[in-house]
């Protein structure tokens, strides 16, 4: 099964330096039918304004990762972690018992970020953060893990979740296929162009740029670019 959730139709706030975009209810924007698709309970596309961003705050028992789709983020938080994400790289924090940290658009371009959080397996652990650089062309046509607590992912990211979040560039006409299985689902969003994407039951629906869609109760999926694409997606248990 296949919910496409077009861009048009997600959550919004803005001001003066900060457009959100919620794929899922957050903060102020509630719709009891998009509340987190199991373990994964936000999705944020954020366009951060130069010399802007989020003040010194706190989280506790939450993986929080993130995409930078273009410009770069700059992190520093209460443990003494400091960096700079540029785009197409990924950063994950791990609350755990809680972390106080800041991030900041620190370029003199908008920035574009994915926020994603994952409830983790296990609570109060040691708060940790780090990031790491994904070339493009080392996802050029398959699906790289970027942030995994599954077996198998050992040069992702490592969260304290039965989940992955995993990236890829498509060139016009080329396809990707994952695996999900009965136990499992995902949330896939085209960060990038114009896809298709069919499940194994035989449905498909097409995703414009910043589109997402849930696929659910099906043994997998497959994903073709109808012009050159960049896609992002989560798979979480069911």
């Amino acid at each position: 099964m296949i919910d496409l959730r077009p861009f048009e139709s997600l959550g919004r706030f803005d001001n003066d330096w900060l457009a959100a975009r919620y794929h899922f209810s957050f903060a102020n924007y509630f719709d009891p039918a998009r509340s987190g698709v199991g373990p994964l309970l936000v999705w944020n596309d954020d366009t951060i304004q130069p010399q802007r961003g989020f003040d010194l705050h706190g989280h506790r028992d939450m993986e929080i990762i993130t995409y930078v789709r273009n410009g770069a983020i700059s992190h520093r938080d209460h443990l003494g972690n400091e960096g700079r994400t540029e785009a197409g790289d990924v950063q994950v924090m791990s609350a755990g018992k809680g972390i106080m940290h800041a991030e900041f658009n620190l370029e003199d371009e908008p920035t574009q970020i994915y926020q994603i959080w994952i409830r983790p397996e296990v609570a109060g652990v040691a708060p940790r953060w780090d990031a790491r650089s994904f070339p493009k062309s080392g996802r050029a046509g398959e699906l790289v893990a970027l942030a995994s607590g599954r077996k198998g992912h050992e040069e992702a990211l490592p969260i304290h979740a039965d989940a992955a979040v995993l990236g890829a560039t498509l060139a016009k006409g080329q396809s990707v296929e994952h695996r999900l299985g009965s136990d499992r689902q995902a949330y896939l969003v085209a960060a990038l162009g114009t896809v298709t994407v069919a499940d194994a039951e035989g449905d498909s629906v097409t995703l414009g740029p910043r589109d997402g869609a849930v696929l659910s109760a099906t043994e997998g999926l497959t994903v073709t670019a109808e012009e050159d694409a960049e896609i992002v997606l989560a798979d979480v248990r069911a």
